[in-house]
């Protein structure tokens, strides 16, 4: 769940400060010197970094006056790692931020407006909603890279063997449907998370939220949010419903059933499109089933929507940041970003990539299906790390270490302490 949740706190080490651009020391881009730029790129380093650094070095082809120094730092350490450094005028000239950050490093001032800079020069192609979550305050400090939601991701074959046609719609069918499962095939239906950012479509779906930041209240407890995490809980206990997993592995457990056919369905997002075509269930793509998250009561569905913009540090001199700009405008080009989705299976952010060939990647094409139902994250510099709280609350309430009430009790008397000035 790399794409929606806020990073642990691990401390940035002084070693990969020092890696980082920002200007200090760093004599490039004068007497006419060649501009070396640092990029901190957070992909993963197996399936997706190579993508990026065979784009570096045509971009640096293309432009012999500008290097760019690739750094590929670990998802979970960046965000903390770059706090540190730009809060040290030491960051990186550009990094891959998570769209969740964006806001917050923005309220800091470490990142540089892009409106009106070549880096935004094509932006009516780009989807506008990811225009505006790379907003703060009316200005845009991200150029949207890689886009993605979370869907129902589920086993054709066993569906079909369990005699369903296609993919439940509310959470009610999914339970039932599940159960269906169980008893034609001997396989669990669907196995669900306990973490928050998985469990945040069962709020969407009852039209709520952790917070509403126009309001400026929390929302954690409403009796909509209620509802939504009582049928998110409901989904632990049933036939053909697996048993919830509090291990530290569950991510990984839940991963390799589904990919292996152990299980028929689960909530995923399109960063593991690869990963699921490795597993011995997905030999033939064309059994990955992709559909929109189930709805609830409200006959809507909502998931969330993560991704990573390009941003540029604000700390950098004038020379890193024109080139950055124009490493922004190439990286996030239709053409890059058409080579990115063939190699990597990870979602445009512009309609004019989502080519013929593109389109022809099954995983790549039915989450472009379910993009309707994302639903943009506030500008709310604290919105992520709301998601904290939760998740060490929900993995008690689904053990039944805790009560609902008592669980999403604590979780709202944490995530006052990180919004003081919100309501309850």
């Amino acid at each position: 769940m790399r794409r929606g949740i806020a990073t642990t706190a691990l401390v940035a080490s002084l070693a990969l400060a020092a890696t980082a651009c920002g200007g200090d020391g760093d004599d490039s881009g004068k007497a006419g010197g060649p501009v070396t730029l640092t990029w901190w790129d957070t992909s993963n380093a197996t399936n997706e970094a190579p993508t990026y650094k065979a784009l570096v070095k045509e971009f640096e082809k293309a432009n012999p006056d500008i290097k760019v120094k690739y750094v590929n730092v670990p998802f979970d350490q960046a965000q903390n790692k770059f706090d540190t450094a730009a809060g040290s005028k030491g960051a990186p000239d550009i990094l891959r931020s998570e769209v969740g950050w964006t806001p917050a490093f923005a309220k800091k001032g470490f990142f540089l407006p892009l409106d009106g800079t070549e880096a935004l020069a094509e932006q009516d192609k780009f989807q506008p909603s990811l225009i505006e979550q790379a907003k703060y305050e009316g200005k845009t400090y991200g150029v949207p890279l890689v886009t993605d939601t979370l869907a129902l991701v589920y086993n054709k074959a066993l569906f079909e063997k369990a005699g369903l046609d296609g993919a439940p719609t509310t959470w009610d069918d999914l339970k039932a449907d599940a159960a269906t499962i169980k008893g034609k095939t001997g396989v669990d239906g669907y196995w669900g998370s306990t973490q928050a950012y998985y469990a945040q479509s069962f709020l969407h779906g009852e039209g709520t939220d952790t917070v509403d930041a126009e309001a400026k209240k929390i929302t954690v407890k409403s009796p909509e949010a209620v509802k939504g995490y009582k049928t998110w809980q409901g989904l632990f206990d049933g036939k053909g419903l697996h048993k919830a997993d509090t291990t530290a592995d569950a991510y990984a457990h839940i991963q390799d059933a589904f990919v292996n056919g152990k299980v028929a369905s689960i909530i995923q997002g399109p960063w593991e499109i690869t990963n699921f075509y490795k597993g011995s269930a997905f030999k033939d793509k064309g059994n990955l089933g992709i559909a929109t998250v189930p709805a609830g009561s409200t006959g809507e569905a909502g998931a969330p929507t993560g991704g990573h913009n390009l941003s540029v540090y604000a700390g950098s001199d004038k020379a890193h940041q024109e080139a950055s700009l124009k490493f922004l405008k190439f990286m996030t080009s239709a053409k890059s970003q058409e080579t990115v989705a063939l190699k990597n299976s990870t979602l445009p952010t512009r309609e004019d990539a989502y080519t013929t060939e593109v389109k022809s990647d099954p995983g790549i094409a039915g989450y472009q299906g379910v993009l309707s139902a994302a639903q943009p994250r506030p500008a709310l510099p604290e919105y992520s790390s709301l998601w904290g709280p939760l998740d060490d609350e929900l993995p008690k309430i689904a053990g039944g270490k805790v009560s609902l009430d008592k669980g999403l009790g604590n979780a709202e008397t944490a995530i006052a302490k990180l919004v003081p000035d919100f309501s309850k």
